[in-house]
């Protein structure tokens, strides 16, 4: 890759998240979140990424719950220090949960033709971008404020897998870099569920709703609702302003009805194969 530095890019970001997301209101405690240089070739929201996989919202998940706050990473590593070898320790990196938890980390914020590389413990980690939701984090100086926060956070909660197991998931919400491809939109026709929230603040506040016809979210949550990772506010119909159809959910409360509660636009709805 050709390392590049890449002139102020808000106007892309505006475009990438939407006009909407850049103008909402940042949450108490979601402080900018400082980030290391990427080497880069391009901002676009096409290409490959290392595993065959294309930017438009085909994912896999795999993150186990747990993973969430292994080694205290959200908390302390990167909303204190960046995302910095200074912000994540040698035993923080070789920790399983915490390195798939930065890998999907990555992955959810910056685009596939960006990554980073931390050097930690005598040992480089790199990790590659995918899905582009936040892609000014990764840019010199970069950081992220509380839609990119929100962004990131939805897209992580929505790749929580119960038994950890990956497997392809298609991703989409309201931001061009998850728009499906009508390949998708044949092949991925079960929608899941809505995944919202920050667990870039104190208290990770996590929120998913459920799509019409669904009652469980076995991927998400195993048997049983009352076990799952997050709140589970109801039915996205009574959850969400905006029903997107096969382009997912958005404005949705974290109250389980409209008009109540904080409404997060940045939220990110799973579909799966039949």
């Amino acid at each position: 890759m050709v390392a590049k530095r890449v002139a102020r890019i808000f106007g892309l970001l505006c475009l990438a998240t939407g006009a909407v997301g850049c103008a909402q209101p940042d949450e108490p405690g979601g402080a900018a979140v400082g980030v290391a240089a990427i080497t880069e070739n391009g901002l676009t929201a096409n290409g490959l990424t290392a595993n065959g996989l294309t930017a438009n919202g085909l994912t896999a998940n795999g993150l186990t719950a747990n993973g969430l706050t292994a080694n205290g990473l959200t908390a302390n590593g990167l909303t204190a220090n960046g995302l910095t070898a200074n912000g994540l320790t040698a035993n923080g990196l070789s920790d399983p949960s915490t390195y798939k938890l930065l890998d999907y980390l990555v992955s959810c914020a910056l685009l596939p033709q960006q990554s980073i590389t931390l050097a930690a413990g005598g040992s480089t980690y790199t990790f590659t971008g995918q899905l582009g939701l936040a892609p000014q984090w990764g840019l010199d100086h970069g950081s992220c404020d509380g839609s990119c926060q929100r962004w990131v956070s939805a897209c992580l909660l929505a790749r929580i897998d119960a038994a950890g197991i990956d497997r392809e998931i298609s991703v989409r919400g309201p931001s061009v870099t998850l728009w499906p491809t009508p390949s998708e939109i044949s092949t991925y026709t079960q929608k899941e569920a809505t995944y919202f929230g920050n667990l870039f603040i104190p208290g990770q506040p996590r929120f998913l709703c459920l799509a019409p016809g669904q009652k469980q979210d076995p991927r998400v949550c195993g048997d049983s609702l009352a076990n799952c990772p997050m709140t589970v506010v109801g039915a996205c119909a009574q959850d969400c302003l905006v029903k997107g159809g096969a382009f997912g959910d958005s404005f949705c409360s974290d109250a389980g009805r409209l008009g109540a509660g904080q409404t997060y636009f940045e939220s990110v709805t799973v579909f799966l194969p039949k």
